[in-house]
This record gives C-alpha cells, sequence and structure tokens, in this order.
C-alpha cells in the first residue's frame, strides 16, 4: 500500500518545523510506502527553507499554491497525491506516532469505506483562563477538538460528530470526486470556514461509509490569541456566515434588508452576552456570545429571495 500525507502552510514556518519534525518518529508499518506533501500557499516567510530541511529526513515534496486560500492548496495535493488514501494534517498539529499505522489498519478492516477520522487533543501553548475551562464542552468545536470514544463507530448519515481537518484521511479516488469549495476555509480577509466538513458531508450523503479511528490521534496546538473571547466571536461570526451561505435566499418579514427573526437573535442574545459577563458563570455568557456571534455572520451573507415574476 502507497499513502500520501499532506500538509497545507502559510506563514507558520516554526510550527510547520514542529509537525514536520514530530513527523520523523512516525512508525511506518511493514508494507507500506508514504509520500508527504508540504503545500506552500504562497507563504513570505521561511517556509521553504524548513522544508528542504527534512529532504534527507522524511520522503517530502514540496508543492506551491499562488492562489490563496486553504481550500486552492487543498485541491493541489489531491491532484499530485499519488497514494492510495490522503492522509491530511496541519501545520499547527503534532501526530501520534502510530497515526499512519492506525490509519492502514483501518483502510484494510474497512476497504469499501471511502473517509476515516481521529482523535484531535488540545495542544495548549500557555495555561488556558479560567473561564475558557469552564466553558470547554461549548466552544472545543471551535479549536477543531474532537473525542468520540475509544470504541470504532461510522459516522451518522446526519453529519454530526464527523472528522475535523487536522485529523482525516481519505481514499484517493474518491477525493479527486468531491473537490474543496474555494469559496470555504482560511483564507485573507475570510473568517468562513467549513471546507472540509462541507466535502465529508457531501460524502455522507451520497452513502459513502466513513469510521472512527481512535488509535490515529493528534494534539492541535492553540496560542494565547485563540483562548479569547474575541477568538470565540471571530470563529462563529464566520460559522454563521458559511450557515448563509449554504442555504437558499430566505422569505419573510425583513429589517434593513435582513430577515427580522436574525435581527431579534442578535439584540437579545448581545443584551444577554453583555449581562452575562458580569452577572453569569461562562458557561451561560459564553453560549449567548455564541449566538450573538452565528447571527451577524447571518446577516452578512444572507440574501433574499427575489419575488416571483409570472412573466
Amino acid at each position: 500500500m502507497r499513502v500520501t500525507v499532506a500538509i497545507c502552510t502559510w506563514n507558520r514556518c516554526e510550527l510547520l518545523r514542529q509537525a514536520l519534525e514530530q513527523m520523523t518518529r512516525l512508525a511506518m508499518p511493514p508494507g507500506v510506502e508514504w509520500e508527504l506533501l508540504v503545500v506552500n500557499n504562497n507563504c513570505t516567510d521561511v517556509t521553504d527553507t524548513v522544508i528542504a530541511g527534512f529532504a534527507t529526513r522524511l520522503p517530502i515534496r514540496r508543492l506551491f499554491e499562488a492562489k490563496p486560500g486553504k481550500s486552492n492548496a487543498l485541491n493541489l495535493a489531491v491532484r499530485e497525491a499519488q497514494g492510495e488514501y490522503i492522509l491530511w494534517t496541519d501545520d499547527d498539529a503534532l501526530v501520534d506516532e502510530n497515526w499512519v499505522a492506525a490509519y492502514v489498519k483501518a483502510f484494510l478492516r474497512w476497504p469499501e469505506a471511502a473517509f476515516f477520522g481521529g482523535p484531535v487533543r488540545p495542544w495548549f501553548a500557555v495555561q488556558q483562563p479560567a473561564w475558557l475551562e469552564h466553558a470547554w464542552t461549548f466552544v472545543s468545536h471551535a479549536y477543531a477538538v474532537r473525542d468520540l470514544g475509544p470504541d470504532s463507530i461510522r459516522f451518522d448519515d446526519g453529519g454530526r460528530n464527523i472528522p475535523f481537518g487536522v485529523n482525516w484521511a481519505v481514499r484517493t479516488k474518491d477525493q479527486r470526486l468531491y473537490l474543496y469549495d474555494s469559496r470555504l476555509g482560511p483564507q485573507p480577509g475570510s473568517t468562513i470556514r467549513g471546507d472540509e466538513t462541507t466535502l465529508i458531508k457531501a460524502l455522507l450523503a451520497d452513502g459513502c461509509d466513513g469510521w472512527w479511528v481512535p488509535e490515529a490521534g493528534v494534539r492541535h496546538y492553540i496560542p494565547p490569541e485563540r483562548m479569547t473571547a474575541k477568538y470565540i466571536r471571530q470563529f462563529h461570526c464566520g460559522y454563521g456566515e458559511y450557515q448563509a451561505m449554504m442555504e437558499p435566499p430566505w422569505t419573510g418579514p425583513s429589517l434593513f434588508g435582513k430577515p427580522r427573526w436574525v435581527w431579534r437573535q442578535v439584540v437579545i442574545s448581545e443584551i444577554r452576552y453583555w449581562l452575562g459577563r458580569f452577572f453569569s458563570k461562562p458557561e451561560i455568557w459564553v453560549k449567548d456570545l455564541i449566538n450573538a456571534s452565528m447571527a451577524w455572520g447571518y446577516l452578512l451573507k444572507s440574501t433574499k429571495a427575489k419575488p416571483y415574476n409570472k412573466g
């Protein structure tokens, strides 16, 4: 079996260096050949120097995507992959030593499955603030942290509890039928995510099987600047934009050209959030912050359905 490990990166050379260093410790199972693709998404730091520094230690191949946007870089990796499966991770993640071995075992156990996903544990740069620790259950998804338990399970077709992009694997022939939407995912000037999520939901909707692989774990870096209410707001505002983009144009009562019900949610949630910062527990005000932020994002991207013209 031949597998491709792929990472897309943009101006995070030191984190990339740590990620690649960890990959030198991977335990490859017998009979498995692998390649490591690192896509430079128009970096302006010393990313290429970091990649070159691992040329004798890893089966690494540098690719270059000039068009900004992670989805564009992901699609380049899909086109260039030579393995039967692509194992995706990020430049800010450390894979477990048995990461590839665990996925290969799953590929052999479920040869008809199209995709797989594994645990993502937090890797905090500093001690997380108390409010974040108390509210962690409600915000861990904003840090791509996922743990579906110690048993192998099939991912449900409702699109819940699916893998995060920092740790999943997909059969290459299926991946080439489902490319990434270039409107989605990290890119300059945008907080919209949903690139991998949209693709995985499409796989499920078309009847593809996916399996949880609890032994294939990674640790995901969480820097201090993301341990803030500002980050929680930005992330969920982006998610609200994503929801508006994925839904059909709305109909019904409007205010300033936007859905009236969303304005109501903005006002109520914002008031509850700001009052809660002084009088409520983090478990409460963080949920109000999430609701308000998603509503703001929805307002930004929502579009009204055009009236039907009988002519």
